[in-house]
């Protein structure tokens, strides 16, 4: 179990568009544990690779539902629909929580970490979960689609 440092903003590599993975090795598996381990021990939902330095398209999702563990290399979102809104924090941005408006369905195409290629569909918090981390792939941080931020006290309640 290796825990990694989370990189926080400002640091430029949150906003970098990351690599494509091509090299699908024990390297790779390795860094997705350590991403998951990484996740849990921050209490997260989801963890992109450039939250912990890397420029390269990885994520890992897990909402405690049905569907587990998700790895996404190279994620692609082939189709959205419908709309909600709701709260989203950010372990690069401890303590800062804001309503972002996403899509209600999504349906992505990626690889997991052998490099074998599916698709995924998701709804509700999970297809939230999805495209914020995909976001993150792209240099797209959650601040840049808040539509109205949360005070500390509002939290609490």
């Amino acid at each position: 179990m290796t825990i990694r440092k989370i990189v926080e903003h400002p640091d430029p590599v949150l906003e970098t568009e990351c690599k494509i993975v091509n090299r699908f090795d024990k390297n790779l598996k390795k860094l997705v544990q350590d991403m998951f381990d990484t996740m849990y021990d921050a209490e997260g939902v989801g963890l992109a690779a450039p939250q912990i330095g890397i420029a390269e398209r990885i994520a890992v999702v897990d909402v405690g539902d049905e569907k587990g563990q998700i790895v996404l290399i190279n994620p692609v979102v082939k189709k959205t629909s419908g709309s909600q809104t709701g709260p989203e924090g950010c372990l690069s941005f401890p303590g800062l929580f804001g309503d972002v408006e996403r899509p209600f369905e999504v349906t992505v195409t990626a690889q997991d970490e052998s490099g074998k290629e599916f698709t995924i569909k998701a709804n509700d918090f999970l297809a939230r979960a999805i495209l914020h981390e995909i976001d993150h792939l792209h240099g797209i941080l959650f601040t840049s689609k808040v539509i109205a931020y949360y005070e500390n006290e509002e939290l609490e309640g």
